[in-house]
């Protein structure tokens, strides 16, 4: 019989911390680090339990906030204080998801010092409501409506996003992608120009690393079962390797920058892409790197100084504005790797599909769109364009380019992409699924501006 882990009221404060700290802190990996390192356990025996229940909390957020509107008779989850919020996610994760494999040690006194605990850091009155609702959490189980909320519950997607996929690819493939999605990825690391492939391979053998696969797809690439530390890694911390998927690197490789062209990346944060770029381009000629999000741009710069890439302007700027400050006709290549639902990379990211709005993808189609007019604008005649996303949403994806193609096909023909992945639902574009290829879902469509 298993032996149940056992909990106490200082892993459950430890962990409120942490799930309310994901809400603010993104990727949700970093800020549970964060408050781990804060209390002592980054590292620790205790790591890989409150770990493990961290994920749990992040990856059935959504079904949890709706299980504790039902169980609590409160109209909006989200409205309540963010401790409290966290407190109640937990206990419904623990209390009837993950009761066959954890219990507390003292349940009474579990419950006394994390309302104690609430009372501090929100108000008096959430700590005592919490003590009072955490009772009743123990009695409810979930209750499906509709096929779209039995495939919600089982694949942890939220049910919108599961009918849209499903009336992609039909039910069977559609099953097959969620899996997927809530399989534990492998660790996927780019080799940079710094550094050679057998150099990076000894030190990760030499670290304990084993079951290392080699990109067949784009040169450089490793992939390999975490955890890894990367920062006692010495060929890490000196840029001869970074992190990065396949499917993502292949849209710099897909462009192919020319030694001394004009590039302009018109949403480079945090810049892996841009320094691929750097690296096919030899350091000769330019690239122009736009975005807006300040921090990323900081992860960029970084990376860059690291991998010594030195022929890159960075513009702290949205990259529709590219054409009026750079001008028109000026560039060989444009890279619009678009902002996006980024649902692709679920996988990586687990609490993502909660963050996944319906309302949010037209949004999003109509930036990627105004992006993709920008780069057009941009090209010289004769340019290349390359297009990308890490959705899996044919609104963000195929449409996009459809659009673009109706609306200025005098302008722009589809250069056909015939592999190394799988067609797309336009002919001539390209798609990388989880479930069919060792990396994150990806979108791919080039352009050529007519002469």
């Amino acid at each position: 019989m298993l032996k149940k882990a056992i909990l106490n009221w200082r892993d459950m404060m430890i962990l409120v911390h942490a799930v309310k700290a994901a809400e603010e802190v993104k990727p949700s990996q970093q800020a549970k680090r964060e408050v781990f390192r804060r209390y002592g356990v980054l590292g620790s025996d205790r790591d890989p339990l409150l770990t493990s229940i961290f994920y749990r909390v992040m990856m059935r957020q959504g079904i949890l906030d709706r299980m504790i509107k039902e169980a609590t008779g409160v109209n909006n989850v989200l409205l309540l204080d963010a401790w409290l919020r966290s407190a109640l996610r937990l206990f419904m994760e623990i209390e009837v998801f993950s009761r066959r494999w954890v219990s507390f040690n003292d349940p009474y006194q579990v419950r006394r010092r994390v309302s104690a605990f609430l009372s501090r850091r929100a108000h008096p009155y959430a700590g005592m409501w919490f003590y009072d609702v955490s009772w009743g959490l123990r009695k409810y189980r979930p209750r499906p409506k509709g096929w779209e909320e039995e495939l919600e519950l089982k694949y942890l997607l939220p049910s919108w996003y599961v009918k849209r996929i499903t009336g992609l690819i039909g039910r069977e493939e559609a099953e097959k992608y969620f899996e997927a999605l809530n399989r534990r990825p492998k660790l996927s690391v780019r080799v940079t120009h710094k550094g050679t492939v057998d150099e990076v391979l000894r030190e990760l053998r030499e670290s304990g690393v084993k079951d290392i696969e080699i990109s067949g797809i784009v040169p450089g690439v490793l992939r390999f079962s975490g955890p890894f530390d990367f920062d006692s890694s010495k060929t890490f911390l000196e840029g001869k390797f970074i992190i990065q998927e396949e499917s993502a690197a292949l849209a710099a490789v897909l462009l192919d920058p020319k030694p001394g062209e004009f590039v302009v990346d018109l949403a480079a944060a945090p810049g892996g892409k841009t320094e691929l770029l750097g690296e096919l381009m030899k350091g000769e000629g330019v690239i122009h790197a736009y975005d807006i999000d300040r921090r990323r741009v900081e992860r960029m710069k970084k990376l860059l100084s690291r991998t010594e890439i030195e022929n890159v302007v960075i513009h702290v700027k949205d990259g529709r504005m590219a054409p009026s400050e750079l001008g028109k006709g000026v560039a060989d290549r444009v890279l619009v790797d678009a902002p996006c639902s980024s649902d692709g990379t679920i996988m990586k990211n687990p609490d993502l599909r909660w963050r996944l709005m319906e309302d949010e993808v037209s949004k999003f189609a109509q930036t990627q769109y105004e992006l993709l007019k920008a780069g057009l604008k941009l090209l010289k005649a004769g340019g290349i364009m390359l297009y990308s996303t890490c959705s899996m949403l044919k609104e963000e994806d195929e449409d996009v380019v459809s659009r673009l193609l109706s609306k200025e096909g005098r302008k722009v023909e589809l250069v056909e992409l015939g592999g190394p992945y799988e067609p797309g639902f336009l002919k001539g574009t390209m798609r990388a699924w989880p479930h069919k290829h060792p990396t994150i879902g990806f979108f791919y469509a080039k352009f050529r501006k007519v002469k």
